[in-house]
């Protein structure tokens, strides 16, 4: 295998890891909801299911999430990008972003938090520790349920999460998932076709 050589220059440490999915995270409750954009988070664990997200104290809805105790992730489209965006600029305390960007809510399936209709799939999330890091503190969570949209689901039952049009996030910049290079073990599965033939 031949591959770019890279040159390079050392900087400090600093955020670089992208892309990242820039996730609606609702929060509060059915009655009286919130929703902010987070782009820090991701996967922890497995078994358990354990995820993350990071939240600077002086978002308004870094006390609610941590009064509750619950939020939810919600993953994010193209088709939300304005939404997604809108709701990373503006503040809860003076904003009702769901009304200004058209977002709805409904019960979710385990906390007490609601889940965001418009997004395919709502991750629902039950803190099990905070971490306070610095301009951030994380949020280590459980995941307790997943809601997939059935729009997604193929004939065989599986999430076609690649048809959702999914968003992701890159210094400041958002763009829609290109196009799908292999699945996960594709460089050493073996040609069925070919063992077949032997």
């Amino acid at each position: 295998m031949s591959f770019t050589e890279y040159t390079k220059e050392s900087w400090k440490g600093s955020v670089i890891t992208s892309p990242l999915p820039p996730v609606l995270v609702s929060c509060g409750t059915l009655e009286s909801p919130n929703v902010l954009t987070i782009a820090w988070t991701g996967i922890l664990c497995t078994q358990p299911p354990v995820t993350y997200i990071s939240v600077r104290p002086e978002r308004y809805s870094y006390e609610l999430i941590k009064q509750s105790g619950e939020f939810v992730i919600n993953l994010p489209t193209a088709e939300l990008v304005r939404a997604i965006d809108y709701c990373g600029v503006k503040s809860g305390r003076n904003t009702d972003k769901l009304k200004e960007t058209g977002l709805k809510v409904e019960k979710a399936s385990e906390v007490s938090a609601p889940v965001i209709v418009q997004s395919p799939v709502n991750v629902e999330c039950r803190v099990r520790e905070i971490i306070p890091l610095g301009t951030h503190d994380m949020f280590i969570s459980d995941i307790v349920k997943v809601d997939a949209a059935r729009e997604l689901l193929d004939d065989k039952g599986r999430l076609a999460l690649e048809n959702a049009g999914l968003l992701a996030y890159s210094h400041g910049d958002y763009f829609a998932l290109g196009r799908k290079l292999g699945s996960f073990g594709f460089t050493v599965k073996k040609n069925k076709k070919r063992s077949r033939r032997k």
